[in-house]
């Protein structure tokens, strides 16, 4: 079964579906505006939900990157192999396909080129950390294995870096073992944010709750007793979670 698309939602696709090729992610809507010539985001938003309507598309409520391409409309249908060539009385019917074809391809490769360095220049190169030495800062250079560049929108807030996480304390909110936490450096917490706590030498991520003058870090799985920090013990706040990377993503 055949869908039929516009002639600009194929343009709109096929952009799509570029950019997600050379760069690895989907662009925004303003970046689809802006390489499109529509003079707001709303114009790319209306195609973009035409598409989804149509099955091209999948769309992840509240996320600027949350468009992605739906490949079981790709195998079932061939319309992005069809083209409709611009009208033109003085060119034979032939040349004026090639020449169609060459004009769309060459804009789309412009396009793509802008819109993938522009996502490009906007990365964020964040450092990745593993084991945690005792007496040493978190992100201290001796425990960075390598650096990943990540598309900020990834994330709720600015992180500073990536934490390998270890363990299934927080398995129930799907934070699972060997995933990588995206961390703000900060101390200033409220109560149910999700907290890189140092106790002594070790670091641990939990749900952090007070009340009054007692602290406990929560775990997001029964098989785990919260922790209720001592008054005695060493204790500090590093940061709050803002992102995750799920493991399988970075295969």
């Amino acid at each position: 079964m055949s869908i039929k698309l516009t002639p600009r939602q194929k343009e709109v696709l096929n952009l799509i579906q570029e950019i997600i090729h050379k760069t690895g992610i989907p662009p925004t809507r303003a970046e689809l505006a802006q390489s499109l010539g529509f003079k707001s985001p709303n114009a790319a938003e209306d195609h973009i939900r035409a598409l989804h309507k149509k099955g091209a598309l999948l769309l992840s409520p509240g996320a600027s990157r949350g468009i992605r391409l739906n490949p079981d409309f790709f195998e079932n249908n061939t319309v992005l192999n069809q083209t409709t060539p611009i009208a033109d009385k003085n060119i034979p019917s032939s040349e004026k396909s090639t020449t169609h074809h060459a004009s769309v391809r060459h804009t789309l490769v412009k396009t793509v080129n802008k819109v993938s360095d522009f996502i490009k220049d906007t990365r964020l190169t964040l450092p990745v950390i593993g084991r945690v030495a005792a007496g040493y800062p978190i992100d201290a250079i001796e425990h960075q294995e390598q650096a990943l560049q990540l598309d900020p929108a990834l994330f709720s807030d600015q992180p500073d870096y990536l934490l390998k996480v270890k363990g299934e304390s927080m398995k129930n909110i799907g934070i699972l073992d060997g995933d990588l936490l995206a961390v703000k450096k900060t101390s200033h917490v409220r109560n149910g944010q999700i907290v890189i706590a140092r106790i002594e030498d070790e670091v641990t991520v939990k749900r952090f709750q007070r009340s009054g003058k007692v602290i406990e870090l929560l775990p997001e799985n029964e098989d785990f007793q919260p922790i209720i920090v001592d008054g005695s013990q060493s204790f500090a706040i590093e940061g709050i979670a803002v992102g995750l990377i799920r493991s399988t993503a970075l295969h």
